[in-house]
């Protein structure tokens, strides 16, 4: 054996590799000196395989037995199986568990594999063995319809790749797309290095009047791991704190930003976080501004070298919708509903502060936006009688998880048992969980990575593959999913207790998961949420946050962490009658950055004199009901359009919306308190939709479902606009 063999099973991504289908990451092995070595071994492997595959083709070009699934597909499946158990962990460890080491070998590592998947997509031989194929009647006819659409959105793939470009024009496509990855990496380590380094430090007790006990302990923490020379979690470090004394430290991570807003009566100090908040990343050395125009500039260049006029064509050109104007058609009928709402929301908190000024100890003036969080948290609870911080005991996470798996038996008929120990992990917090189907058999698994951790850890929460399902030549390869949340992490001996809105997200991502681990397809590239319309990935994850709404659900989840109490009736009560609660406000939100996200990717000229930020207000004037801030910068931390997979595409979420909140009233209309009939309704949701991925398009299985194209009335009545 060679050294080079041996320092190969020595590492980690290339062993897991190397052993073929359905092995995990060694999480807790993999270092970023691997990296390198991992991603060059994968680019060799890669082209020996390659090279055989395009010699079988090109000697075999006419006969038919060349034309078959064995003959092409299988390889292809093979390498992508290989490309995904090496790089897969690493784009993950990326996101969850960052490092300046390992950034260095990411950003040495990426250029490599982005030259990889272009070489891959630009494969003439395999492209046009591909389009000869599918002009083959003959043996076109013997692939299933699956089969069909697996290789039909290949091609698209690999012309959206720039296979029928050559020379220069290739050359400059090649370029662009290598740079609008760097660009993407670099805009995403800007945001969570300006995310992770700025804290508001509190040091009198006039500071932290009106915040809750649990934000005080996790302030203080947070100052006291700042001010250690050791690097180490809070739970882990032997930290000095006193929650009467101080001092704290408050950041932009969500479950310290997000109730400081909302309960602090210092509107200076407010004030002074959300303008630290909405200028994030656009400034100084980590200031994503100018990566902003490069994106946009190249994302135009790269759909005008494919033949689009702008990019948001070349992106819709693979989703469900089917133009610019249906979305923007769908987006201002929304629009029409929720900003009526949204301005009775804005009104109501105006006239609450004006019969109760001085609450905040600030005088009467005009309402600013640093203030409506705080004013809008204190009409709920006149309104309602609770606040949000009554009901976080009764959501520790573990009882959330309880009731989450519970609920999913009883809709899908599958058991998630606990898994620790089974498979390496990245981080103490991290879970291991197995699923098992009605007869016992093991038929998928995820890690689960709940807790906030902005020293290492981008913001937001999100499910990834980590394995896929695939029927492989050796053997079936299970599913295998990352479900990735931002919740409040245990502090001192307090678990972690959530909010009702981080429940929600929990359910949401969970529903993606479900989509990913609950398939049924045997090819790697249709199962999951593999060749799913973008803009109907989002069905699984809302429909699940429907059922925080079932009274039942809410009682099998919401239990004291001390007491073991369900949650008392009165809450129960309001949650539901609160549901809608400033869902027109919420809703605007999400239109405003879906209506700017397509007109940055559709009409705006990068090389023109219109600022991006100019379209971004205009959409947050025009839909909103407040002026925005002057100052505001949140495109320089839109990470879902700049530095993930939502560019031209953030409408998505309400397109989905639609589809979920319709596929919910089948329950609905079956009778959600008829076990027999939700389990039968939720057989079949798992059957049609959640099964067959993206084995077909999600209009047909829509369709299949609800024996009828999707209507928006049952969005409209569950946000209370009808």
């Amino acid at each position: 054996m060679d050294n080079s063999s041996e320092l190969n099973l020595k590492n980690p991504l290339i062993e897991a590799a190397s052993r073929g289908p359905g092995q995990l990451p060694a999480y807790s092995r993999i270092a970023p000196d691997h990296v390198v070595p991992a991603v060059k071994w994968l680019v060799q492997q890669t082209e020996v395989r390659m090279a055989a595959l395009v010699k079988n083709l090109e000697g075999t070009s006419n006969s038919l037995e060349s034309k078959s699934w064995e003959a092409i597909m299988v390889p292809l499946e093979a390498v992508g199986a290989t490309i995904n158990s090496a790089w897969s962990p690493v784009t993950h460890l990326f996101g969850v568990f960052n490092s300046p080491e390992l950034r260095k070998a990411y950003d040495e590592a990426l250029p490599i594999m982005v030259d990889l998947d272009l070489r891959l997509g630009q494969n003439t031989a395999v492209y046009q063995g591909l389009k000869s194929w599918r002009g083959d009647a003959a043996a076109w006819s013997k692939l299933s319809k699956l089969q069909q659409r697996i290789i039909d959105k290949r091609l698209l793939a690999a012309e959206q790749s720039g296979v029928d470009l050559t020379g220069a024009a290739r050359q400059r496509f090649n370029e662009v797309e290598k740079q609008l990855s760097q660009l993407a990496t670099k805009f995403s380590n800007q945001l969570l290095d300006a995310t992770k380094d700025y804290a508001m430090n509190l040091l009198n007790q006039s500071d932290v009047d009106g915040l809750p006990d649990h934000v005080l302990e996790l302030a203080a923490h947070e100052y006291a791991r700042r001010n250690k020379a050791a690097d180490k979690d809070p739970s882990e470090a032997n930290l000095k704190i006193d929650l009467k004394a101080g001092p704290w430290a408050i950041t932009m991570d969500g479950p310290s930003f997000i109730p400081f807003m909302e309960f602090s009566k210092r509107p200076d100090l407010r004030e002074k976080l959300y303008l630290a908040s909405i200028k994030r990343a656009s400034f100084g050395e980590r200031d994503n501004t100018p990566l902003i125009h490069d994106l946009l500039r190249l994302r135009r260049e790269k759909a005008n070298l494919l033949g689009f006029k702008t990019f948001a064509a070349l992106s819709l050109s693979s989703k469900m919708a089917a133009s610019v104007s249906e979305v923007r058609e769908l987006l201002e009928k929304i629009l029409g509903a929720a900003q009526p709402a949204a301005r009775r929301d804005l009104e109501e908190i105006k006239a609450f502060r004006a019969a109760h000024a001085g609450l905040d100890g600030k005088p009467m003036a005009e309402l600013c936006h640093w203030d409506i969080a705080f004013w809008a948290e204190r009409v709920k609870e006149a309104r309602y009688q609770y606040s949000e911080e009554e009901l976080r005991p009764y959501f520790p996470l573990e009882r959330a998880l309880d009731g989450l798996f519970s609920l999913v038996k009883k809709l899908f008929g599958v058991d998630v048992r606990p898994g620790d120990g089974e498979a390496h992990i990245w981080h103490a917090d991290v879970r291991f969980f197995k699923i098992y189907d009605d007869v016992g058999k093991h038929i998928a698994s995820f890690f689960l990575d709940p807790y906030s951790r902005p020293q290492n850890k981008k913001g937001g929460a999100w499910m990834a593959g980590c394995l896929d399902r695939w029927q492989s030549p050796t053997g079936l390869q299970i599913p295998v999913a990352h479900l990735v949340c931002n919740g409040t992490p245990p502090v001192g001996e307090t678990p972690g207790l959530m909010t009702f809105d981080q429940v929600r997200t929990l359910f949401h991502e969970f529903g993606h998961g479900l989509h990913h681990m609950l398939s049924e397809v045997p090819h790697s590239e249709a199962a999951g949420i593999n060749n799913v319309e973008w803009d109907a990935v989002e069905l699984p994850s809302q429909f699940m946050e429907n059922w925080l709404y079932h009274v039942p659900t809410l009682k099998g989840l919401a239990r004291h962490y001390q007491s073991g109490a369900v949650l008392p009736e009165h809450y129960i009560e309001k949650i539901m009658a609160s549901r809608t609660y400033r869902s027109g406000s919420m809703a605007i939100r999400q239109l405003q950055f879906a209506l700017a996200d397509l007109e940055l990717h559709e009409e705006f000229d990068p090389a023109g004199n219109v600022s991006p930020f100019e379209v971004q207000n205009r959409h947050m004037a025009r839909a909103g009901v407040m002026a925005p801030h002057p100052e505001n910068k949140f495109l320089c931390s839109f990470s879902h359009i700049f530095a993930g997979g939502y560019s031209a595409g953030y409408y998505s979420y309400k397109w989905a919306e639609v589809l979920s909140a319709d596929a919910f009233a089948a329950f609905e209309e079956a009778g959600l308190d008829n076990e027999a009939s939700v389990a039968a309704v939720g057989q079949k949701f798992r059957k049609v939709i959640l099964a067959q991925g993206g084995s077909r398009h999600p209009m047909e299985l829509f369709i299949e479902f609800r024996g009828r194209k999707p209507e928006p009335q049952a969005l409209l009545r569950h946000e209370g606009w009808l």
